[in-house]
């Protein structure tokens, strides 16, 4: 079967905002919920699989872009105006609360605690996935900076690199870049695919592809018992989000295009950032049924706060570096 992109293009990224909804999601779960029997290991399995999800999710959109258009200025403006206004704003605000030192302070509004010594904090512990976005977006942009759209033919390679560096030390999940930013990379992957860099092969097979079962594989892949199969989570992440972009009819689309994950997938970065200084307040305070009793207002005001967050804060900094990049093309052009 031969896939064109244009048979792809009137859905062509339907899925990827279900599939972010989805993700935030099993964070949310894995941190706030006890999930299952603690024999299962299920809070142990639901966060990988998120952050699998998510990493695949942001390493395909920032490919995808930088291949459309590789104007690193832009893309870096964009990319730090969306992520650094609310991230800095909860640092300033968590580090206050649990009195953090300097090297602290540096590490998290610079996005380097997630590398040895270890500096993230209690309400700070979620940071490191920021960091490891961070830096990926400037070491991409560099990338493209010096070769150009041809260095993004470099991913794969990166990605492999990163996997077999884990395999040689057993880091099945981590939280450190070395470790962890092959779940990106893999992201980058899908984007050279779905653009057809590297023929119409990949693309068809993943056409072929039953999501249901690669989704089936990919939850054992982040289950903490399943051995060398957690190495194959980036691959398993990445194929499963590109079979539901081409099978746009298979039983996992009617979940992944319904309203409430669109909703949640819009303020998906604010509850990921907010949830933990929640958790920390009196709402995620007490032991056992008291605590979890307050989960239901615990979520309620995280929402409330994650929609004021995107649409009357977040969504400012977005038109800001809308109109800044706008300006600067308008004057190159000129």
């Amino acid at each position: 079967m031969n896939v064109s992109q244009g048979q792809v293009e009137s859905g062509r990224f339907s899925a990827l905002d279900g599939w972010r909804g989805i993700s935030i999601l099993l964070v949310l779960a894995t941190h706030l919920l006890p999930l299952g029997p603690k024999a299962w290991q299920l809070n142990a399995t639901a966060g990988p699989l998120g952050m699998a999800l998510f990493f695949t999710l942001s390493g395909f959109l920032i490919t995808n872009f930088l291949l459309n258009r590789p104007a690193i200025g832009e893309f870096l403006l964009r990319r730090f105006l969306r992520i650094v206004p609310l991230a800095w704003l909860y640092i300033i605000i968590a580090l206050l609360l649990v009195e953090a030192n300097t090297s602290q302070w540096l590490a998290h509004l610079l996005f380097y605690a997630n590398w040895p010594p270890m500096s993230l904090s209690a309400v700070t512990s979620h940071f490191w996935s920021l960091c490891v976005e961070m830096q990926f977006y400037i070491s991409v942009a560099l990338l493209v900076a010096i070769l150009g759209r041809r260095g993004l033919y470099l991913l794969p390679l990166l990605c492999v690199a990163v996997t077999a560096y884990r395999i040689d030390n057993g880091a099945y999940v981590a939280i450190n870049t070395y470790y962890r930013v092959d779940e990106i990379l893999a992201g980058g992957i899908l984007a050279l695919v779905y653009h057809g860099r590297f023929g119409e092969v990949p693309r068809n097979v993943l056409a072929a592809t039953n999501p249901l079962l690669i989704l089936g594989l990919l939850i054992i892949s982040a289950h903490p018992e399943s051995g060398f199969i957690n190495y194959m989570r980036p691959y398993l992440a990445a194929m499963l989000v590109g079979a539901t972009l081409y099978n746009t009819t298979n039983p996992l689309s009617s979940v992944l295009n319904s309203r409430a994950l669109f909703y949640i997938a819009t303020i998906s970065y604010a509850l990921y950032v907010i949830h933990p200084l929640l958790a920390y307040s009196w709402l995620g305070s007490g032991e056992g049924w008291e605590k979890y009793a307050k989960r239901p207002l615990l979520f309620l005001v995280l929402i409330a706060l994650a929609h004021i967050s995107t649409y009357h804060y977040e969504r400012k900094w977005i038109a800001f570096a809308k109109q800044l990049t706008a300006r600067s093309a308008a004057r190159s052009v000129t």
